[in-house]
C-alpha cells in the first residue's frame, strides 16, 4: 500500500518543481530573449512582413552601459518615441529598424543617396534611390539614427528624430519562422 502522505509530499514537490520552471522561463522571456513578430514592411527585403524573430535583449544593455557604437548597423526592437506617442503611438508597442548613426555622426540625405559622416553608404543595396532629403543631423548622446531597410517606406528617424538609447527593447539575432528563412538575420551587403 501506498503512504498517503508520501505521496501528496510528491505531488507538493512536483509543484514546487513546475513552479520554479515556470518563473525561471518567464525570467528568460522578459530579461534575456523574446520572440517577436514582423507587422509591416518597413524592413524589407531583409525581414518580411510575419516573419517571427527572436530578440536578445541582454547586449544591448551592457553595450549602453559602455557605449553605443557597438549598436552601428544592429537591427533593433524598441519602444516608440515622445514624439511618436504624442501622435497616437501606444507606448507599449514594439517597433524594428537597424541602427544607422550613434552619438556625434552626421547622417544627410542628398541627391537619393544616404551619408554618414560625409561618406555615401553603398553597404546596403537600400542606401541608394532613396525618394527624400534630409539635412545633415549631428546624432546627440545617448541616442541612435534608426532606419528601416526599406529606406522610401518606413517611419523612422528621418520623420522623428533620434532615438534615446533607453527606448531599446533588444536587438533582433535569429529568425524562426518561416523555416526556410531560419538563420541569423543578415542582409546581403553590395560590396
Amino acid at each position: 500500500m501506498t503512504n498517503p502522505s508520501k505521496k501528496s509530499s510528491s505531488i507538493l514537490k512536483d509543484f514546487k518543481n513546475l513552479i520554479i520552471w515556470v518563473i525561471l522561463a518567464l525570467i528568460i522571456r522578459w530579461q534575456v530573449i523574446e520572440p517577436r513578430w514582423i507587422p509591416s514592411g518597413s524592413m524589407l527585403p531583409t525581414l518580411q512582413i510575419q516573419d517571427k524573430i527572436l530578440v536578445e535583449k541582454i547586449t544591448p544593455k551592457i553595450n549602453l552601459k559602455d557605449n553605443l557604437d557597438k549598436l552601428r548597423d544592429s537591427i533593433v526592437v524598441f519602444n516608440p518615441p515622445e514624439t511618436l506617442i504624442k501622435a497616437g503611438y501606444d507606448s507599449d508597442i514594439a517597433l524594428i529598424k537597424r541602427v544607422i548613426g550613434v552619438p556625434g555622426d552626421k547622417v544627410e540625405i542628398k541627391e537619393g543617396i544616404l551619408y554618414l559622416n560625409n561618406k555615401a553608404q553603398n553597404k546596403y543595396i537600400t542606401d541608394k534611390n532613396i525618394n527624400y532629403s534630409m539635412s545633415p543631423i549631428k546624432i546627440p548622446a545617448n541616442s541612435l539614427w534608426v532606419m528601416g531597410d526599406n529606406r522610401n517606406n518606413s517611419m523612422d528617424s528621418h520623420i522623428w528624430g533620434p532615438l534615446p538609447s533607453e527606448k531599446i527593447i533588444g536587438r533582433a539575432i535569429l529568425r524562426y519562422w518561416p523555416l526556410n528563412q531560419f538563420g541569423p538575420i543578415y542582409f546581403p551587403e553590395t560590396s
